[in-house]
């Protein structure tokens, strides 16, 4: 009896187990590897094989098990391709906690859909994409896809951990390079993590395992920055058919040069007549720059149009003045062209934009996402961007500033770096001129004006209808004061100065605490910064403080007349390698005194011990901003 017992036990076991894959199941994923994790990468496994110069297929097998609804980001079930790339293979399983498969897709069941926007004008780049709903968690999912393209210019780099709150606990890369083209690789970030790796002439294997999950920490480096990735990149390459050289950036931005760009800046005799007869008289160079600048930002508007050798090709400048549109390639090309034809030097410039990233100097590939344009001057270059309508001349803003960037000359490619805005020049000036009222209430008149990237944060205001901008105003500048009322709004861009002033008139109800004797009120009434960073217990990364600025503030308070100053508070001065911070107060006459702050950040990169330092910094700097003073009854 115990034997047969014993036996269909077995029996049952083995049946459970082909109903389920245990290796999938959740339940098997080690404990460390949960901590802090939203999904855990559980088998990754990708595969290149470069076959020629124009041939490539890449496969990949990738295991998943997400664990919450936030791990959803890492169930990535997509694959892009265009007409240059064929999906070859396209799958997916679905399994729930426990590893037993609930859903299965084919190719056929992926929805198929453009790759780009509304935005985009025209793009043969098009995905196929899995639209999974889940209904419980954890779930796992395989998914897998291969695809043959005949571009090599973008070799698929290998980043195993990918995002914060994701873990790994395997990852192998494997390329293998038949045809032994010559070929350049690079690792970074790979000296605080256990990588394998195994290299032999024409094939190289990278694999990890059992790497937990990173949190993301206040004012630290980006991502990228510290998280391992290889990249790769063949000398000679095909890119949508047309044949590539890289075997440094002098010689990547001559191909470019000649084979992207040659050819396609030519425009109408009645354009270069208009732009020669609107600079008549003029000598200087920069000034005939600034009016090209403003004639196309008048002529053009920015559509995206992803053709042309990989989305790498200009429109040809004479298309763009013909149909007064284009995208940052074919207006930066428009733009050099107009200048070309009044005899201004001028360069079609790569550049990674939005993110700060450089370009790698050390690297050369098909790198960048967006293009500006160079204008050598003496040493003190000018750089535009050609998709805005209304950015000033020679004003890069936070969106490409102070990076690598490879500038395209008929000489080759050079690697310069854009212009930047450090701390001081990052200036917002506020005055106001303050009444208290007997009620508690406060009217006041406020100018502030704003330079460097604190113009780029503030200029967008103008875009705003009057509605607009005074609920701006509520919700978001002044959203910590309570019973706000702006009374007027006026706004000024000088673009020729690149500064932006906002002259404010509010008044504010029951600002002040009352009671039988003293009238309580905070100082700081219009740029209050509270910010303080989070506490840890065990800080992991370097602090990091990206954009460097100053605020300064001057206000003139008058009070009731039935009231008295009994005193005023002392001035206040923290300094540290951070920054600054200054407070300052003086009584005028009986009715009014005057409060100047001064706040300055400076950027920069420091070792992680130094940020609780930075942290108590923060933190007085925050008690400040809450300053409250009392005036009494005479």
């Amino acid at each position: 009896m115990i034997k047969s017992t014993l036996i269909l036990i077995i029996f049952l076991f083995s049946i459970f187990c082909k109903a389920q894959d245990l290796s999938l199941s959740a339940l098997s994923i080690p404990k460390e590897l949960k901590e802090n994790a939203n999904a855990v990468i559980r088998n990754e496994q990708i595969n290149i094989n470069i076959l020629a110069v124009d041939e490539m297929i890449v496969t990949q097998k990738r295991t998943v098990t997400v664990l919450n609804k936030s791990g959803n980001t890492s169930a990535e079930m997509y694959e892009h391709y265009d007409n240059d790339t064929k999906i070859t293979k396209l799958s997916a399983v679905i399994y729930d906690a426990f590893g037993k498969e609930i859903q299965k897709y084919s190719k056929g069941k992926f929805l198929d859909v453009s790759a780009v926007d509304g935005g985009t004008l025209y793009s043969d780049d098009r995905v196929k994409y899995l639209d999974y709903t889940p209904t419980t968690y954890p779930y796992t999912l395989v998914f897998e896809s291969e695809y043959k393209t005949s571009s090599t210019g973008f070799i698929p780099s290998w980043v195993p951990v990918s995002r914060y709150f994701v873990a790994v606990e395997s990852s192998k890369y494997t390329i293998v390079n038949s045809p032994n083209i010559p070929w350049r690789k690079k690792n970074l970030n790979f000296t605080n993590f256990d990588i394998k790796i195994d290299e032999l002439e024409n094939n190289i294997t990278y694999s990890i395992q059992n790497q937990p999950a990173f949190e993301p920490e206040n004012v630290s480096i980006d991502f990228r920055e510290f998280v391992p990735r290889t990249i790769f990149a063949l000398e000679s390459f095909s890119l949508k058919g047309t044949l590539g050289n890289n075997p440094n950036w002098k010689d990547f931005g001559l191909w470019m040069h000649e084979k992207l760009l040659k050819g396609r800046d030519e425009l109408s005799p009645e354009t270069i007549a208009i732009v020669n007869k609107m600079v008549e008289g003029v000598t200087d160079p920069i000034e005939k720059a600034k009016l090209v600048y403003q004639y196309m930002q008048q002529k053009t508007r920015y559509i995206s149009v992803q053709v042309g050798i990989g989305g790498w090709e200009p429109i040809a400048a004479n298309l763009v003045d013909n149909v007064g549109y284009g995208d940052c390639k074919g207006l930066t090309n428009y733009t050099k062209a107009l200048l070309d034809a009044v005899g201004v030097t001028s360069y079609y410039t790569v550049v990674y934009a939005d993110d700060k990233i450089d370009i790698d100097k050390d690297f050369s590939s098909l790198q960048g996402n967006h293009v500006i344009l160079n204008i050598p001057n003496n040493g003190k270059d000018i750089w535009l961007e050609c998709t805005s309508q209304t950015m000033p001349f020679g004003f890069l803003g936070d969106f490409t500033d102070d990076r690598d960037v490879l500038v395209v000359t008929p000489e080759g490619g050079f690697i310069k770096r854009t212009a930047s805005y450090k701390n001081e020049q990052n200036l917002q000036a506020t005055k106001a001129t303050i009444q208290l009222l007997e009620s508690g209430n406060l009217t006041a008149t406020i100018k502030k004006v704003s330079t460097g990237i604190q113009y780029d944060s503030s200029v967008g205001l103008e875009r705003l209808t009057q509605d607009e901008l005074i609920k701006g105003y509520k919700t978001g500048i002044w959203s910590y004061i309570n019973n706000l009322e702006i009374n007027k709004a006026v706004l000024d861009n000088d673009k020729n100065a690149i500064q932006f002033t906002e002259d404010v008139e509010v008044s504010i109800q029951n600002f002040a605490t009352i009671n039988e004797s003293d009238y309580l009120f905070r100082v700081n009434v219009f740029n209050r910064n509270s910010f303080v960073p989070n506490k840890y217990k065990d800080r992991k990364l370097p602090l990091k403080i990206e954009r460097g600025y100053k605020d300064t503030d001057e206000y003139i308070f008058t009070i009731p007349t039935n009231y008295k100053f009994e005193s005023l508070p002392a001035a206040t001065e923290i300094i540290t390698k951070f920054g600054e911070y200054k407070l300052k107060f003086q009584q005028i006459d009986e009715t009014s005194f005057s409060y100047s702050r001064e706040l300055f950040i400076k950027d920069g990169v420091y070792p992680k011990e130094d940020y609780e330092e930075y942290r108590n910094f923060r933190r007085s700097i925050a008690k400040l901003e809450n300053l409250r003073i009392a005036i009494i009854k005479k």
